[in-house]
């Protein structure tokens, strides 16, 4: 009677547990998009107006209530166009307005107007323990809203004292994540967001049991409580010996690989590579701009680009800015203005 008593108990656990994961998901699906981009970069066979376009498809999670959403940064930094999907059905137009590469995470903001929008909740990652329960929403392989269940396996933190610009914390979990789910949320049992999707870690390049997510704490330390402008540029560091190569006087700097459309680097007339080189194992595009130094802030050590960067995200809507660069042995001067 006994063991009966305690597998009924245990069927009912189970069952309640089902439950409440599927009534979660009902009502946390509304603020989970679709995210569609169109990229072009270049050919790199030398020819600088020639362009190679492509779509890309991630996930998002409305969390603002002027429509904005979070996403993984390789999901938008190089996106020309970005087009959102509601579950509903609805599709609009968004554009980036703060993105970290480093921690892999953005902001995007809707241009338009949301019909009865859903926004998430953001909880608190530091909260989180490992062990704890957590779902994923995304469009795995273009499965659309598709729903992942599995455990918190570890956190790791990477941070610098001195920098946003370096911060990194991200949640390695169980719960199944393949192409597509990039950018999506990881939601606590209590329905809050308490990490954005990133990356996998795989041999075969499918899923194999880990997977990463972006904690929440630092996406509002770096993208919503303090700024981290997006310039829209794929960029690759030049020192030592290939800055030499390069001719770069002042020791180093920064080489501009692609600009995306319509961002600031592209109204302000940064130029993007387009030539593939290889060094050893190394793959860039060269022929684009190098960046020298932003308002005099020099990018000629990994230190002083920190500071650097520091400086650029701490100017105001309005501020103008001067990115020096080096053109084709040149010298020239970009100038352009925040605008959030």
């Amino acid at each position: 009677m006994k063991i009966i008593f305690l597998t009924l108990i245990s069927l009912y656990t189970i069952s309640l547990n089902a439950q409440d994961i599927s009534t979660l998901y009902q009502k946390l699906d509304s603020s989970v998009v679709i995210i569609n981009v169109i990229e072009s970069k270049t050919s790199g066979i030398g020819n600088e107006k020639e362009k190679v376009s492509f779509g890309a498809l991630g996930s998002g999670v409305l969390f603002g209530d002027k429509g904005e959403i979070l996403t993984a940064a390789h999901v938008v930094n190089g996106a020309d166009e970005i087009a959102v999907t509601f579950v509903d059905g609805q599709q609009l137009r968004a554009k980036v307005i703060a993105l970290s590469k480093m921690a892999d995470v953005a902001i995007i903001k809707i241009q338009g107007h949301i019909k009865n929008p859903k926004p998430a909740k953001l909880g608190n990652s530091d909260s989180t323990k490992i062990g704890a329960k957590v779902m994923v929403i995304g469009s795995p392989m273009g499965l659309y809203h598709s729903l992942s269940v599995g455990y918190i396996s570890r956190k790791e933190l990477k941070e610098s004292h001195s920098s946003n610009f370096s911060k990194m914390e991200f949640f390695q979990t169980d719960a199944a994540i393949n192409t597509g789910n990039s950018g999506g949320p990881m939601f606590n049992m209590n329905g809050e967001v308490i990490g954005i999707v990133s990356s996998i870690l795989s041999r075969s390049g499918g899923f194999e049991g880990i997977g990463f997510a972006a904690t929440i704490n630092i996406i509002k330390d770096l993208l919503i409580e303090h700024n981290n402008a997006w310039l829209g540029v794929d960029a690759f560091y030049l020192q030592g010996p290939l800055a030499n190569a390069f001719n770069i006087k002042q020791g180093s700097g920064v080489l501009v690989q692609n600009v995306t459309k319509n961002s600031p680097a592209y109204y302000m007339g940064m130029k993007g590579g387009y030539i593939n080189a290889k060094l050893g194992e190394v793959e860039f595009v060269i022929g684009g701009d190098i960046l020298l130094d932003i308002d005099g802030h020099k990018l000629d050590s990994p230190e002083n680009m920190v500071k650097a960067v520091d400086y650029f995200n701490a100017l105001e809507d309005g501020d103008k800015y001067t990115i020096r660069v080096l053109r084709n042995g040149t010298i020239k001067d970009l100038n352009w203005r925040i605008s959030k």
